[in-house]
């Protein structure tokens, strides 16, 4: 049967681990990769190149650059970019010290390496962002350049134990998100008024050219921190990245990533860690995400525009991440209209009274898409605020999220995973009565405390397999 109406079933306490996820995983797909997906993910891992450089560095100081945190270093980075690019690549050296700067643009084979006391301090002068070809919450625009920005680049990399500081606060950057939380004031200009997101937004759905969506100054959309845009052979590792204006790493349209020992530790409005959007064969391990948003949100374009690039993320690998405060552990969407599949979550941390939900799928029917194939195994919760799992086709954080793209949720698997406390639900699923969610596993799963075992509805093939919740064994919901 299909579950048609709210299901709650009240406190029974503890959740405990264990996992494997069986699922056909696809027509390309081996057969010992159909029978095991973690096969599969071992097969993307494996075929994902990494980044080569050549054996020279370039260091900024000797490109004009200073360190006194005060001085702007725009020119001097382009100018070591530029030498490095020119003769094969290699390392652009960013030494001990504080450089201040407007956007860096990247080049390939290029890798800019900060050195473990360096710090990049960039301006919060929004003139000094020139415009394009940019994406501001799965829309196309031409808009303030990333403060890191790479667009059709190979073989790039970002490295090093350094810093990487936006500078944003409730002062600069924050207060452009209209909220008073974070300094915006009545009467002052945001993206909330009616030229600016939601004129973005509008242009997706019209179809207007990108080239045509022209934003920028005195339209007060945040830029991204670090983007690599249709780019190929992607590394970021160990730095870390605090006080971003918006989304913190993006990846979009690029394929073969990795980020490697990444610190997020940003609590901006939308500061989301990761968001990889029309991305293929990413991997992110080994990080830690103490964010304003979602620590990790796999996206794939919103509404009209995302149908039009069509493009899904897919072979999403995350492994040994810790995540602290943020919306959600790992989530999906809610810009994911051309849709997500094949995501891999094993082996991570996730714990903090502010971190809201450990997995969480959200879309709803101005977005469609289909969203399926997810694998998670292995995870330590300690606390979450909400539910463990949340699948959610009725998001709708601006209102007026209804259209006639009913979203697809089915095939996700959870398994071997510990919860001391899971908040108010296990499993927290809604789907539409024409297009349940569909073929949901919690196997080897123990969920110490929670308030409420589940809230479904329009659930359809729901499996409880050695699944303990408040000490008592739950049931499987069969057709």
């Amino acid at each position: 049967m299909i579950i048609d109406k709210y299901i709650t079933l009240k406190p029974i306490a503890i959740l405990s681990a264990i996992g494997m996820l069986v699922l056909s995983c696809g027509k390309q797909v081996s057969g010992a990769s159909e029978a095991n997906p973690w096969k599969k993910m071992e097969l993307i891992v494996k075929s994902i190149p990494e980044t080569q450089f050549l054996n020279k560095n370039y260091n900024i100081k000797d490109y004009g650059a200073i360190a006194d945190g005060k001085t702007l270093n725009t020119a001097a980075f382009a100018k070591a970019i530029k030498a490095c690019a020119e003769n094969g690549g290699g390392k652009v050296i960013v030494p001990d010290g504080k450089f201040l700067t407007g956007p860096i643009h990247l080049e390939s084979n290029v890798n800019l390496h900060l050195a473990d006391k360096a710090e990049i301090l960039f301006s919060t002068d929004s003139k000094l962002y020139p415009l394009v070809h940019t994406s501001f919450e799965g829309t196309e625009v031409m808009n303030y350049s990333p403060l890191i920005y790479a667009k059709n680049k190979t073989n790039v990399a970002i490295t090093g134990k350094g810093i990487l500081n936006g500078q944003a606060n409730k002062e600069n950057w924050w207060p452009w998100c209209g909220s008073k939380n974070y300094g915006w004031e009545k009467g002052n200009p945001s993206q909330m008024d009616k030229l600016n997101r939601d004129r973005l937004v509008e242009m997706g759905e019209i179809g207007t050219p990108v080239v045509e969506r022209v934003f920028g100054e005195g339209h007060y959309l945040r830029p991204n921190f670090v983007e690599f845009f249709e780019c190929n052979t992607v590394l970021i590792k160990e730095v870390t990245i605090i006080n971003a204006p918006f989304w913190v790493l993006h990846p979009i349209k690029s394929n073969n990533v990795i980020v490697d020992g990444v610190t997020v530790n940003s609590h901006g409005p939308n500061n989301d860690g990761c968001d990889p959007e029309y991305s293929q064969n990413v991997i992110i391990k080994n990080c830690t995400f103490n964010t304003g948003d979602d620590c990790i949100a796999i996206k794939s374009g919103r509404d009209a525009d995302g149908r039009r690039v069509g493009i899904p993320s897919k072979n999403i690998i995350v492994q040994n991440c810790k995540m602290i405060d943020g919306h959600g552990g790992v989530v999906m969407g809610s810009e994911i209209s051309a849709g997500v599949n094949n995501v891999f979550v094993e082996n991570c941390v996730m714990d903090s009274p502010n971190l809201d939900r450990a997995i969480r799928i959200k879309t709803n029917s101005k977005r469609g898409g289909t969203t399926e194939d997810i694998y998670v195994r292995n995870l330590k919760v300690g606390t979450v605020k909400e539910c463990v799992l949340k699948l959610n086709m009725f998001y709708d954080v601006y209102g007026a999220q209804a259209g006639n793209f009913i979203p697809t949720i089915r095939n996700v698997y959870l398994e071997n995973i510990t919860v001391q406390n899971g908040g108010k639900f296990g499993v927290l699923a809604l789907g539409y009565k024409e297009s349940p969610i569909t073929n949901i596993t919690l196997k080897n799963v123990v969920i110490q405390k929670v308030d409420s075992v589940y809230s479904l509805k329009n659930v359809k093939d729901i499996k409880f397999i050695n699944t303990y919740i408040n000490d008592k064994k739950i049931e499987s919901i069969q057709n």
